[in-house]
């Protein structure tokens, strides 16, 4: 197998998922049934805050939790639920929503531009909880 490198795997898992504007989050969060999971390191929500609603899970974790064959699995995580992950500026969170989509979550997607995109639109961001992984 060639060798890739990390954009190419981003641009890859953005073709095969749902990439959502600022707008369509904040509609989809409104409407009150979508889990909203930040894949940053816990690091980076305690420096940078969250979305308010934001369930936890750092990339390097977040297949475990999700499937629920695991034994690590989470019950916050269901895969008939819509789920929106975001990162930092939306790399992680593309890799990760392909790695929920291979899973077998069928409504799922990412923030295209993350946290960034977020803030930079005027959404609101809230400290993250201390106690946060």
């Amino acid at each position: 197998m060639a060798p890739t490198t990390a954009a190419a795997l981003v641009a890859t898992a953005r073709q095969r998922i749902a990439n959502l504007s600022v707008d369509q989050v904040a509609a989809d969060l409104a409407r009150g049934e979508t889990m909203l999971v930040d894949v940053r390191e816990p690091e980076e929500r305690a420096q940078h805050g969250v979305i308010p609603g934001t369930l936890p899970a750092a990339r390097g974790l977040i297949e475990f939790w999700a499937d629920p064959t695991n034994p690590h699995h989470r019950p916050e995580f269901d895969p008939s639920r819509p789920a929106i992950l975001y990162s930092g500026t939306g790399c992680r969170s593309a890799l990760a929503a392909e790695a929920l989509r291979r899973l077998g979550y069928t409504r799922v997607a990412h923030l295209d531009g993350g946290l960034k995109a977020w803030e930079d639109a005027g959404q609101p961001v809230v400290p993250a909880s201390p106690n946060s992984t």
